[in-house]
């Protein structure tokens, strides 16, 4: 959060606030964890302007819920990844959308055929 300048949520604390009590904060955190208590805030909604014009609409979440968050991944992520196809490169850990172009690249040197999927929600 700090190398990306992680702004302020919808609580308005920064992360130099939540480190001020930051014993405090990270109890109050893993307490609401462990016991099944915590639900995540609202998110604040950012509008970031494009180079081409126009806006994007950013999610905002606090300083809290990011920390939440990492904690969940450090924790499934092992755990899950052996479940996962070879082949899926997408929020996967080790892997990247350069690493699923070269296997890409890779194999159309290889097989004489491609097979291409588009998926929606």
């Amino acid at each position: 959060m700090r190398a990306n300048r992680g702004a302020a949520g919808v609580d308005d604390e920064s992360i130099e606030m939540f480190e001020a009590g930051l014993s405090r904060n990270l109890y109050t955190l893993w307490n609401r964890m462990a016991s099944g208590s915590y639900f995540r805030p609202p998110v604040k909604q950012v509008e970031i302007p494009k180079k081409q014009g126009g806006v994007r609409s950013l999610g905002v979440p606090t300083v809290a819920d990011r920390i939440a968050q990492q904690v969940v991944k450090a924790r499934i992520e092992g755990e899950l990844e052996g479940l996962f196809h070879p082949d899926l490169y997408g929020y996967r850990l080790n892997k990247s959308a350069a690493d699923a172009v070269a296997v890409t690249r890779k194999r159309c040197w290889k097989y004489d055929w491609c097979v291409e999927f588009d998926t929606r929600p």
